[in-house]
């Protein structure tokens, strides 16, 4: 490949597939950031992403085809959720192009050599990350970071600076498959020295049978921790407990227990903002959820291990702005509150609805949910969702994305969990359309309500269609 000129026709040329997953996008832009020629193709381009890409320069075809594929020579990133048969890929393939996996470009360009921080878990990897990305940036610590959503903070999902400059690199570790042609789980290429395991539950039921493939692969990165590193984990999990009990590198609990080696004292949330003490030290956040408290206190501990002092960790904390899509407050209009949240698994739903509850105590709290995940389109988490809902006033549920692909049996019945929703004294509808859902929210919303959207995609718009509809 060329080497890196001022002549445009000279300069190093990366293509992604599948650019607008958050972690391509943010490292999309990181490359042009370092002087790449950069392309990139999405089936459905939806913001933020998109509008980030834009923001940066970043050219995006709709659409795959081969050619959308550059004419000079490039190195070809497939994104995780390509699969045989796209027609872009079949073209990579049959042109002999070079090509690689998002984690392999990550552990060849930016982490060898590097001080890696991987945080890990089902749930609270992208707020966890964004808190200690920041915390390492207000400590002038000058962090590269890759983290899978946009930190307000910080402004942008990935920054890779000069190794020169920093030798510390924040990342959010994925469980989830590489690629089609690698299945093994993104984080294990991630190079660690600290790892943060947040929490263990079953997810991702399109690649994983159940939840002990899912322990195997936190034991397998665990098993690339050097001596020298650190194991942070959830003590309050019994699922975390039980993967570090073989582990080579030095382990510190964290939690609420008594048992855990870091303990979280005098947690308590009032008006927005959540407060707990760590290492003897005040820690407020601007956020609500005891799930938050915890991110918190992981974000603290990796900065505590990297030498930053604790008051510069209460600072930093207490600055921090949150993420979008992370309880994100998208517009206030006639007394109603509207929320984007990007929760879809049935505990990240009931933690943050136990968030705004202590947020909002006297709303009614509506839940918008998107079945669109691999696994909350699925059946398995029929028996959990209606207990996830249970401090909602009133619930809708949106089409099941992709129905059609998943047998009858298979797939999650909307029919069957808004009855029972109903039978627990709830409003409760399911609505595949989204004119409906509009519909129904014009006629049942009162000043004073909060409306949370939960999806993992863009749920067609819905928050921006309902904002501007009220």
């Amino acid at each position: 490949m060329t080497s890196n000129h001022s002549s445009s026709s000279n300069r190093k040329a990366i293509h992604f597939v599948g650019i607008c997953g958050t972690a391509m996008g943010a490292v999309a832009a990181a490359m042009k950031k370092q002087g790449w020629d950069v392309s990139g193709s999405d089936e459905k381009p939806y913001p933020p992403l998109s509008d980030f890409l834009a923001s940066e320069g970043i050219v995006i075809a709709q659409g795959y085809s081969a050619d959308n594929l550059p004419e000079k020579e490039a190195l070809i990133v497939i994104g995780n959720a390509l699969s045989r048969g796209n027609p872009e890929v079949e073209a990579i393939l049959n042109r002999k192009l070079a090509y690689t996996s998002l984690p392999e470009l990550l552990r060849t360009h930016f982490l060898q050599g590097r001080h890696n921080l991987v945080i890990t878990g089902t749930h609270g990897k992208t707020t966890t990350a964004s808190m200690l990305a920041w915390i390492f940036e207000f400590a002038e610590k000058q962090p590269s970071y890759l983290i899978g959503g946009i930190p307000k903070n910080l402004g942008r999902g990935a920054l890779f600076r000069n190794p020169k400059e920093s030798r510390h690199v924040i990342l959010e570790g994925d469980e989830y498959d590489t690629a089609f042609f690698d299945k093994r789980s993104k984080f294990i290429h991630y190079l660690p020295e600290l790892v943060i395991i947040n929490n263990i539950e079953f997810d991702h039921a399109d690649i994983f049978s159940n939840l002990e493939e899912i322990k195997r692969s936190f034991q397998r990165l665990l098993a690339l921790v050097p001596s020298e590193g650190m194991i942070l984990l959830n003590g309050d999990d019994p699922n975390c407990r039980d993967v570090v009990q073989h582990a080579p590198a030095p382990i510190v609990e964290v939690g609420f227990s008594d048992t855990a080696g870091n303990r979280i004292l005098h947690a308590c949330q009032r008006e927005g903002h959540s407060e707990f003490e760590l290492f003897g030290t005040h820690f407020e956040i601007p956020m609500t959820g005891v799930h938050n408290i915890r991110n918190a206190a992981m974000a603290a501990c990796a900065a505590h291990f990297y030498d930053i002092p604790l008051p510069v960790i209460a600072q930093g904390l207490r600055a921090f702005q949150g993420v979008k899509r992370r309880q994100e407050i998208l517009a206030m209009h006639n007394g109603v509150t509207i929320i984007d949240d990007f929760g879809h698994h049935p505990t990240a739903i009931r933690e943050t609805l136990a968030g705004l509850r202590a947020r909002y105590p006297k709303a009614r709290i509506w839940a918008l949910f998107e079945p669109r995940s691999n696994t909350s389109r699925r059946s398995i988490f029929q028996d959990m969702l209606p207990q996830a809902f249970a401090l909602a006033h009133g619930v809708i549920i949106g089409a099941v994305a992709r129905a059609s692909l998943l047998e009858e049996n298979e797939r999650l019945n909307p029919i069957s969990l808004v009855k029972e929703l109903i039978a627990a004294g709830k409003e409760a509808y399911y609505e595949p359309s989204i004119n409906n859902i509009l519909l129904k929210l014009q006629t049942s919303l009162e000043p004073g309500d909060v409306v949370v959207i939960f999806s993992n995609g863009s749920f067609d718009g819905l928050g921006a269609r309902l904002t501007r509809s009220l």
